[in-house]
Protein backbone atom coordinates (compact mmCIF):
# COMPACT_ATOMS: atom_id res chain seq x y z
CA UNK A 1 0.00 0.00 0.00
CA UNK A 2 0.95 3.43 -1.09
CA UNK A 3 2.02 5.57 2.45
CA UNK A 4 0.40 8.12 3.25
CA UNK A 5 1.23 11.65 2.79
CA UNK A 6 -0.48 14.98 2.29
CA UNK A 7 0.63 16.20 -0.80
CA UNK A 8 0.50 20.33 -1.25
CA UNK A 9 -0.27 20.43 -4.91
CA UNK A 10 -2.80 18.66 -7.33
CA UNK A 11 -1.36 15.98 -9.59
CA UNK A 12 0.24 17.45 -12.69
CA UNK A 13 -2.26 15.99 -14.88
CA UNK A 14 -5.45 17.14 -13.00
CA UNK A 15 -6.79 20.33 -13.97
CA UNK A 16 -10.11 21.86 -12.10
CA UNK A 17 -12.85 21.82 -13.84
CA UNK A 18 -13.41 25.51 -13.62
CA UNK A 19 -16.51 26.73 -15.23
CA UNK A 20 -17.89 23.28 -14.89
CA UNK A 21 -21.18 21.96 -12.89
CA UNK A 22 -21.88 18.89 -11.90
CA UNK A 23 -25.71 17.78 -11.62
CA UNK A 24 -26.58 15.18 -9.18
CA UNK A 25 -30.36 13.07 -8.75
CA UNK A 26 -30.46 12.07 -5.03
CA UNK A 27 -32.18 8.99 -3.84
CA UNK A 28 -33.00 8.01 -0.39
CA UNK A 29 -35.55 5.14 -0.10
CA UNK A 30 -36.07 4.26 -3.34
CA UNK A 31 -37.86 7.54 -3.18
CA UNK A 32 -36.23 10.25 -5.96
CA UNK A 33 -35.60 12.89 -3.01
CA UNK A 34 -33.44 16.08 -4.25
CA UNK A 35 -31.24 17.56 -6.73
CA UNK A 36 -27.23 18.84 -5.97
CA UNK A 37 -24.95 20.60 -8.25
CA UNK A 38 -21.39 21.59 -7.92
CA UNK A 39 -19.47 24.29 -9.80
CA UNK A 40 -16.08 25.52 -10.02
CA UNK A 41 -14.96 28.97 -10.91
CA UNK A 42 -12.06 31.15 -9.99
CA UNK A 43 -12.72 34.38 -8.55
CA UNK A 44 -11.14 37.51 -9.45
CA UNK A 45 -8.36 37.35 -6.71
CA UNK A 46 -7.06 34.00 -8.25
CA UNK A 47 -8.71 32.00 -5.89
CA UNK A 48 -10.49 28.95 -6.72
CA UNK A 49 -14.90 28.73 -5.34
CA UNK A 50 -16.40 25.67 -5.30
CA UNK A 51 -20.21 26.00 -4.91
CA UNK A 52 -22.35 23.27 -3.73
CA UNK A 53 -26.16 23.69 -3.88
CA UNK A 54 -29.01 21.03 -2.44
CA UNK A 55 -32.79 21.16 -2.71
CA UNK A 56 -35.57 18.84 -1.61
CA UNK A 57 -37.77 17.89 -4.50
CA UNK A 58 -41.17 15.68 -4.57
CA UNK A 59 -42.51 14.17 -1.71
CA UNK A 60 -39.23 14.33 0.76
CA UNK A 61 -39.50 18.17 0.23
CA UNK A 62 -42.94 18.11 1.65
CA UNK A 63 -42.22 15.75 4.57
CA UNK A 64 -38.96 18.02 4.98
CA UNK A 65 -37.76 21.17 3.37
CA UNK A 66 -34.04 21.78 2.45
CA UNK A 67 -32.66 24.49 0.46
CA UNK A 68 -28.74 24.42 1.54
CA UNK A 69 -25.79 26.62 -0.88
CA UNK A 70 -22.17 25.98 0.20
CA UNK A 71 -19.18 27.94 -0.84
CA UNK A 72 -15.52 27.61 -0.22
CA UNK A 73 -12.84 29.01 -1.30
CA UNK A 74 -9.22 27.51 -1.67
CA UNK A 75 -5.51 28.27 -3.02
CA UNK A 76 -5.36 26.44 -6.42
CA UNK A 77 -1.56 25.73 -5.80
CA UNK A 78 -1.87 24.20 -2.35
CA UNK A 79 -5.44 23.56 -2.13
CA UNK A 80 -5.25 24.72 1.13
CA UNK A 81 -8.69 26.32 2.08
CA UNK A 82 -9.46 30.38 2.34
CA UNK A 83 -12.82 29.90 3.79
CA UNK A 84 -15.90 28.68 3.86
CA UNK A 85 -19.89 29.95 4.15
CA UNK A 86 -22.47 28.20 4.37
CA UNK A 87 -26.53 28.36 4.23
CA UNK A 88 -28.40 26.19 5.31
CA UNK A 89 -32.48 25.35 5.52
CA UNK A 90 -33.57 22.59 6.84
CA UNK A 91 -36.59 21.45 8.21
CA UNK A 92 -37.76 24.17 10.32
CA UNK A 93 -33.87 25.49 10.82
CA UNK A 94 -32.76 28.29 9.41
CA UNK A 95 -28.99 29.58 10.13
CA UNK A 96 -26.05 31.51 7.89
CA UNK A 97 -22.28 30.44 8.98
CA UNK A 98 -19.28 31.93 7.56
CA UNK A 99 -15.17 30.41 8.49
CA UNK A 100 -12.46 31.85 7.80
CA UNK A 101 -8.93 30.27 8.11
CA UNK A 102 -6.40 32.84 8.98
CA UNK A 103 -2.95 31.06 8.81
CA UNK A 104 -0.65 33.65 9.41
CA UNK A 105 -2.03 33.48 13.36
CA UNK A 106 -3.16 29.88 13.09
CA UNK A 107 -6.82 29.43 13.94
CA UNK A 108 -10.21 29.36 12.38
CA UNK A 109 -12.78 31.94 12.84
CA UNK A 110 -16.30 31.24 12.55
CA UNK A 111 -19.50 33.20 12.73
CA UNK A 112 -23.06 31.59 13.14
CA UNK A 113 -26.31 33.34 12.61
CA UNK A 114 -29.53 31.21 14.20
CA UNK A 115 -31.77 33.35 12.11
CA UNK A 116 -34.99 31.06 14.38
CA UNK A 117 -34.27 32.71 17.13
CA UNK A 118 -31.89 35.88 15.86
CA UNK A 119 -28.93 34.78 17.78
CA UNK A 120 -25.55 34.77 16.98
CA UNK A 121 -22.26 32.86 17.72
CA UNK A 122 -18.64 33.47 17.22
CA UNK A 123 -15.67 30.75 17.69
CA UNK A 124 -12.35 30.08 16.91
CA UNK A 125 -10.05 27.14 16.84
CA UNK A 126 -6.59 26.55 16.15
CA UNK A 127 -5.35 24.89 12.66
CA UNK A 128 -2.15 23.63 11.18
CA UNK A 129 -0.46 25.69 8.13
CA UNK A 130 -2.38 24.11 5.65
CA UNK A 131 -6.15 22.34 6.05
CA UNK A 132 -8.68 21.52 3.53
CA UNK A 133 -12.61 21.91 3.88
CA UNK A 134 -15.28 19.12 3.82
CA UNK A 135 -16.08 20.43 -0.16
CA UNK A 136 -13.06 21.56 -1.55
CA UNK A 137 -11.69 18.17 -0.18
CA UNK A 138 -13.63 16.34 -3.02
CA UNK A 139 -11.67 18.25 -5.55
CA UNK A 140 -8.56 17.70 -4.03
CA UNK A 141 -8.83 13.95 -3.87
CA UNK A 142 -9.61 13.91 -7.42
CA UNK A 143 -6.15 15.62 -8.29
CA UNK A 144 -4.25 12.81 -6.65
CA UNK A 145 -3.10 9.73 -7.97
CA UNK A 146 -5.98 7.55 -7.63
CA UNK A 147 -5.27 3.42 -7.89
CA UNK A 148 -6.83 0.71 -5.87
CA UNK A 149 -4.32 -0.09 -2.48
CA UNK A 150 -3.70 3.62 -2.43
CA UNK A 151 -4.04 5.67 0.37
CA UNK A 152 -3.52 9.04 1.55
CA UNK A 153 -4.00 11.74 4.53
CA UNK A 154 -4.59 14.73 4.46
CA UNK A 155 -6.14 17.69 7.65
CA UNK A 156 -9.44 18.68 7.21
CA UNK A 157 -11.70 21.36 9.16
CA UNK A 158 -15.71 22.02 8.53
CA UNK A 159 -15.34 25.39 11.32
CA UNK A 160 -14.79 23.65 14.39
CA UNK A 161 -11.45 20.96 15.35
CA UNK A 162 -9.21 19.77 12.46
CA UNK A 163 -8.85 16.04 11.89
CA UNK A 164 -6.79 13.89 10.04
CA UNK A 165 -8.84 12.32 6.57
CA UNK A 166 -7.63 8.90 5.76
CA UNK A 167 -9.01 8.22 2.73
CA UNK A 168 -8.61 4.77 0.76
CA UNK A 169 -8.87 3.86 -2.30
CA UNK A 170 -10.67 0.29 -2.93
CA UNK A 171 -11.45 -1.12 -6.35
CA UNK A 172 -12.46 -0.40 -9.78
CA UNK A 173 -16.46 -0.55 -10.95
CA UNK A 174 -18.28 0.05 -13.80
CA UNK A 175 -21.48 2.16 -13.39
CA UNK A 176 -24.15 3.27 -15.54
CA UNK A 177 -26.18 6.73 -15.02
CA UNK A 178 -27.75 8.72 -17.17
CA UNK A 179 -24.65 11.00 -17.98
CA UNK A 180 -23.37 7.64 -19.70
CA UNK A 181 -21.40 4.69 -18.44
CA UNK A 182 -18.12 5.61 -16.44
CA UNK A 183 -14.90 3.49 -15.41
CA UNK A 184 -14.80 4.40 -11.72
CA UNK A 185 -12.34 4.25 -9.24
CA UNK A 186 -14.37 3.95 -5.45
CA UNK A 187 -13.06 6.08 -2.71
CA UNK A 188 -13.95 5.91 1.04
CA UNK A 189 -12.57 8.50 3.50
CA UNK A 190 -12.30 7.64 7.35
CA UNK A 191 -11.77 9.82 10.33
CA UNK A 192 -12.20 8.96 14.05
CA UNK A 193 -13.67 13.23 13.69
CA UNK A 194 -17.07 13.94 13.81
CA UNK A 195 -16.16 15.85 10.95
CA UNK A 196 -17.04 12.44 9.01
CA UNK A 197 -18.56 10.60 11.93
CA UNK A 198 -21.58 12.29 12.19
CA UNK A 199 -22.39 11.89 8.54
CA UNK A 200 -21.86 8.24 9.06
CA UNK A 201 -19.87 5.84 6.04
CA UNK A 202 -19.39 7.92 2.86
CA UNK A 203 -18.15 6.39 -0.51
CA UNK A 204 -17.32 8.38 -3.73
CA UNK A 205 -17.04 7.18 -7.16
CA UNK A 206 -14.50 9.14 -9.43
CA UNK A 207 -14.25 8.33 -12.80
CA UNK A 208 -11.08 6.46 -13.71
CA UNK A 209 -10.11 9.35 -15.94
CA UNK A 210 -7.74 12.65 -16.43
CA UNK A 211 -11.23 14.09 -15.29
CA UNK A 212 -11.93 12.62 -11.89
CA UNK A 213 -15.44 13.10 -12.11
CA UNK A 214 -17.34 12.23 -8.96
CA UNK A 215 -19.74 9.73 -10.64
CA UNK A 216 -21.57 8.78 -7.52
CA UNK A 217 -21.47 9.92 -3.73
CA UNK A 218 -22.91 7.68 -1.02
CA UNK A 219 -23.81 8.05 2.49
CA UNK A 220 -25.27 5.78 4.99
CA UNK A 221 -26.59 8.12 7.71
CA UNK A 222 -28.80 6.98 11.00
CA UNK A 223 -31.89 7.73 9.42
CA UNK A 224 -30.98 6.05 6.02
CA UNK A 225 -28.47 5.98 2.92
CA UNK A 226 -28.29 8.72 0.24
CA UNK A 227 -27.28 8.29 -2.72
CA UNK A 228 -26.29 11.15 -4.98
CA UNK A 229 -25.65 10.16 -9.24
CA UNK A 230 -24.11 11.97 -11.64
CA UNK A 231 -27.38 13.23 -14.52
CA UNK A 232 -25.16 15.73 -16.35
CA UNK A 233 -22.31 18.04 -17.07
CA UNK A 234 -22.73 21.83 -18.13
CA UNK A 235 -19.39 22.81 -19.43
CA UNK A 236 -18.94 26.81 -20.01
CA UNK A 237 -20.53 27.99 -22.44
CA UNK A 238 -22.72 24.82 -23.07
CA UNK A 239 -25.86 23.66 -22.21
CA UNK A 240 -26.12 20.39 -19.97
CA UNK A 241 -24.76 18.00 -21.87
CA UNK A 242 -24.07 14.34 -21.30
CA UNK A 243 -20.72 13.30 -21.54
CA UNK A 244 -19.46 10.49 -23.73
CA UNK A 245 -19.98 7.20 -22.80
CA UNK A 246 -16.90 5.62 -21.90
Amino acid sequence: MQSAAYIHAPGPDYHPPEGVIYHYRVEWRLLNAGIVSLRMERGADGAEQVVGAADAIGLVARLFHVHDIFQAQFDPKTFCSLGINKHTEEGTRRRESSIHFDYQHGKSVADELNSNKNQRRHWEDPIPACTLDVLSSLYYVASLPLSPGSSFSFPINDGNKTANLDVNVTKREQLQTEAGAFSTVLVEPQTGSAIIKNRGKIWVWFSDDAQRIPVQMRGKLKWGTLTLTLESVERPAQAAIKPQSQ
